[in-house]
């Protein structure tokens, strides 16, 4: 049997495929993939539908599903959750060539939405920092099929030209280094915590070429301000939740959403 101790010992990658094994037993959820005209989408679920609106959490640039394994643990067992890969993200269908603004990734989880079994409408929607962006303009696009929506720290507002993160976005287009952006989101940086990122990265390192070209869709003037392009247009009931030390996107700028009553 594997011990903590031993475990430190493992190669990085190898390490962290077992953690996230371990979590996902821990947590009781199990891997599912479904498809819509000839698109894959992989995700995992707990609980069933019932008659309280189910859960759709999405996750934020450059990770996936299992970001929300930590969270969901403190869930009602019997809420309905689903925790989807975003649109090339894990297990869900990647295609050269396609698009990754914010319009087509909203597009692509709607296909998602009307597959056959899932999120019996209206559902709750989580959207995490790229996913926060994504989720909210999905509730200003289809507004009837969202019955709450909650925001983490979302991407998409529009900063001034000498904030932190409007620089930050351009020195990662010019030279997009996945360890230095995901680091940032460490809000404890220790041994372990770090070896799991080395992990995920090795994990990941045979696809960055993709996460280059979603980063700089998501982030080019088509789709960078999208969320706050459409906040006027969000009728759902809206919480809005922002990390104090979050590094990567600003707390100050909250008052933005604000402004518009979410």
């Amino acid at each position: 049997m594997l011990t903590f101790v031993t475990m430190y010992r493992l190669p990085s990658i190898l390490m962290f495929r077992i953690m996230i094994w371990y979590k996902r037993q821990k947590r009781g959820v199990a891997v599912k993939h479904v498809e819509h005209d000839g698109y894959r989408f992989c995700y995992f679920s707990r609980g069933e539908a019932g008659p309280q609106p189910s859960v759709l959490m999405l996750h934020g640039f450059a990770f996936n599903k299992d970001i929300w394994l930590n969270a969901i643990k403190l869930f009602p067992q019997d809420l309905h959750v689903v925790c989807l890969d975003m649109p090339g993200d894990g297990e869900t269908t990647r295609l050269l060539g396609e698009s990754y603004t914010a319009a087509v990734q909203v597009a692509r989880i709607h296909q998602f939405v009307e597959c056959p079994g899932l999120n019996p409408k209206p559902f709750h929607l989580v959207g995490f920092s790229m996913g926060g962006m994504v989720a909210g303009i999905y509730a200003a696009r289809y507004p009837s099929e969202i019955s709450g929506l909650s925001l983490l720290c979302p991407s998409g507002l529009q900063y001034p030209e000498d904030s932190n993160v409007t620089k930050c976005l351009k020195e990662l287009q010019q030279s997009i280094n996945l360890h230095s952006f995901l680091k940032l989101g460490l809000y404890h940086p220790n041994i372990a915590n770090m070896q799991l990122l080395r992990g995920y990265l090795e994990d990941v390192r045979p696809h960055q070429s993709f996460f280059i070209q979603c980063f700089l869709d998501i982030s080019s003037t088509k789709s960078k301000y999208s969320l706050h392009d459409n906040m006027n247009k969000i009728r759902a009931p809206t919480q809005i939740i922002w990390g104090k030390e979050d590094k990567p996107l600003m707390k100050g700028w909250l008052h933005k959403l604000k402004r518009v009553g979410l």
